[in-house]
């Protein structure tokens, strides 16, 4: 049994790999690749089966994830702001496409309730597809994109009343119907009230809990803990397991921790929404597809068609822009995902027929391999239709002190790596000067503080990429990384290239020995700690000695501009080496050399010497007791002269040895 269950695990892994690896090759949508290892490891085609009972249990979990995740971006307060867009507009979309399409499949000759279950189905959109699409072309927070993301949610939240009305409609009284909606509206509120009171009194001190114990794999349970504890909650009360995490993660949502999360549960979200994909194609008889692909081509132009034009004119009748609202109709015009379950749900209750259920179901699968072309291309269609888009009013916004990531996107703001003292100096002088910026740390009782003063700090570890990008550096003027830990601003480097090439990054460290590595990974400018505390005391002293402040600015600033040449030409003791942290042959210091009579250097120019060859340069000459800093290269070498050379320590024993003819070192540092 055990090896009967690997070997199937293994033939689904090796086949969903393989799809979509090549769809993603082809630039196809990879929901589109599930669907067709879905297809084919289901029962209804021939070659392998994979048994689909065990996937569809697992698979539901990639739904509860999807929603835990989108509640993140929708918190209490954004959902308040939006409540005339979400209850308005979307319980007027999912009512008049129930509607529409329930009238259209009664006149076409269904049965009345199994015509409401058609039009309960096609007005479900594809959430996963809608989200995840939309994250990848980066529209995820454009007015179309929110406006689409939260009819769908909204969409999600309507199939709790579905599911408790279908099974009874065919052979329920009309009372009997209504008081089965009236107790579903009081479970949900229900859910609402204890997910919600219990979130805010527990969550946020359980999180604080965790994060103090700075353990990545005990915040990963306690992540999966919560939201499978409020997708039960709901579950035990008949509600749907997704609508419960969509509540946990409203709650997650307006704490400092929303990141981070979002950071810690997209693994599981996206393994297991794969995986939910595959169920769907499981259900597809391809068998039946040469009698009924006429039939749900028709029904996938209706569902598409239909949608479009209802959502297109809701939406501009609420004040919204036409280009802006044909674009909400592209997104919103998929089938989706819950409508399967819906089916599911009339099938077993018998309130609709097999053979109209694959029709619906082929068409609604038609649609969502068409939507992710639609999603894709919807600029590009609105612009073709309309002429030039123009931009509409913003969404609004939820009266916070400290904007969200998602906020500050058309804003161009700053990414700070690391709150402490130099970040938040850092942070009060963007303040002073109104540039937005978004804080991440991993301390969380400073994370609490500046919360409570207001400010947009979350608790994250900014080496993580997905970090990153929750706090939107594809769309950072500047990334600041102002704590001191080396290997994490070289990891946060690199992930940041990769995110948005050419970013400008300013990097703090200790000292110069780590300069060059920082500026490899990554950083535009590089800021070493002891160099710019001997600027500022060099900077007092002038100033005290009575030289002008214009001389001192313009010392200091030479020094910056040639990356503090002058502060790094240092005589190094032994403590110095040790606390260099690269190898002691690859240390740059200063080292001065004599050059006796009889060596091959006398009476030769400095540039006849060649020093630079083996990058090592000449910083200055004594020549009788008196120093000439930075000598002419057409200096000759007379014999008895010093020179004092900056460079490595291997490369200036290999242009001693040319210098004085010898093979050891003149002189010690």
């Amino acid at each position: 049994m055990l090896e009967q269950a690997l070997v199937q695990m293994l033939l689904l892994l090796g086949a969903t790999v393989g799809v979509v690896l090549v769809f993603q090759r082809l630039r196809i949508p990879p929901s589109l690749g599930y669907l067709l290892v879905g297809v084919l490891l289901g029962s209804h085609t021939a070659g392998p089966v994979v048994a689909d009972e065990n996937i569809r249990v697992i698979a539901e979990f990639g739904i509860v994830f999807l929603l835990f995740t989108i509640g993140l971006s929708f918190s209490m307060p954004q959902i308040y702001a939006l409540r005339h867009t979400i209850l308005g507009l979307g319980t007027a979309q999912v009512a008049l496409t129930t509607l529409v399409v329930g009238l259209l499949a009664w006149w076409l000759g269904l049965p009345g309730p199994a015509a409401f279950v058609v039009g309960a189905v096609f007005a479900q959109s594809s959430t996963t597809i809608i989200t995840k699409q939309l994250m990848e072309q980066g529209e995820n927070q454009t007015r179309h994109g929110r406006l689409g993301t939260t009819m769908s949610v909204f969409q999600d939240i309507t199939a709790v009343p579905f599911v408790v009305v279908i099974p009874v409609l065919g052979v329920a009284a009309a009372q009997e119907v209504a008081g089965a909606l009236g107790l579903a509206l009081a479970k949900a509120l229900l859910a609402l009230v204890i997910v919600l009171v219990s979130g805010r009194l527990l969550l946020r001190p359980l999180f604080h809990l965790v994060a103090e114990r700075r353990s990545a794999e005990l915040f990963t349970l306690t992540v999966l803990f919560v939201s499978l504890v409020a997708a039960w909650t709901t579950k035990t009360l008949g509600l749907s397991m997704a609508f419960g995490a969509f509540l946990a993660g409203m709650v997650l949502g307006d704490t400092e921790f929303r990141h981070q999360v979002e950071s810690t549960i997209r693994p599981f979200r996206d393994v297991l929404l794969g995986l939910f994909f595959v169920s769907i194609g499981m259900l597809v008889e391809p068998a039946l597809l040469p009698e009924i692909w006429w039939e749900a081509l028709l029904g996938a132009a209706a569902l598409l068609g239909i949608k479009l034009a209802l959502v297109t004119l809701i939406v501009r009748l609420s004040g919204v822009e036409l280009q802006t609202a044909f674009r909400t109709g592209l997104l919103l015009a998929v089938g989706g995902e819950f409508g399967f379950a819906l089916l599911a749900i009339g099938l077993e209750g018998e309130v609709i027929g097999s053979y109209p259920a694959q029709v619906v179901l082929a068409s609604v699968l038609f649609s969502m391999i068409l939507a992710p072309f639609l999603i894709r291309y919807n600029q590009p269609l609105a612009a073709w239709l309309f002429g030039r888009v123009t931009p509409g009013p913003v969404m609004p916004k939820p009266d916070k002190a400290a904007p969200t990531p998602h906020e500050l996107e058309d804003q161009g703001h700053v990414v700070i790596c690391g709150f402490g003292r130099t970040g938040q100096t850092v942070a009060r002088f963007l303040e002073s000067e109104k540039v937005a910026y978004v804080a991440l740390d991993m301390d969380p009782s400073i994370v609490r503080e500046a919360r409570l003063a207001g400010q947009p700090v979350y608790f994250g570890d900014s080496s993580d990429a997905a970090m990153l990008e929750n706090v939107g550096l594809d769309r950072a003027r500047l990334l600041i990384i102002s704590h001191d830990d080396r290997p994490a601003a070289l990891k946060t480097l690199r992930h940041a290239v990769q995110l948005k090439a050419g970013i400008p990054a300013v990097v703090r460290t200790r000292d110069e020995g780590a300069v060059a590595e920082l500026v490899a990974a990554g950083a535009s400018e590089v800021i070493p700690e002891t160099l710019e505390a001997s600027m500022i005391l060099t900077s007092h002293a002038l100033q005290a000695l009575g030289v002008p402040l214009h001389r001192v600015t313009r010392h200091l600033q030479e020094q910056r501009v040639s990356h503090y040449q002058m502060l790094r030409e240092l005589f190094r003791g032994s403590l110095d080496s040790i606390q260099d942290p690269r190898p002691a042959g690859e240390q740059e210091r200063l080292h001065a050399v004599v050059l006796s009579k009889g060596s091959p250097a006398i009476g030769r120019s400095l540039a006849e010497l060649n020093t630079e060859d083996d990058q090592v340069s000449v910083t200055a000459l004594v020549r009788n007791d008196r120093r000439s800093r930075y000598p002419e290269a057409s200096t000759d070498v007379q014999a008895d002269d010093v020179l004092v050379l900056l460079g490595s320590q291997d490369n200036i024993e290999k242009v001693e040895r040319r210098l004085t003819g010898t093979g050891a070192p003149s002189q010690s540092e």
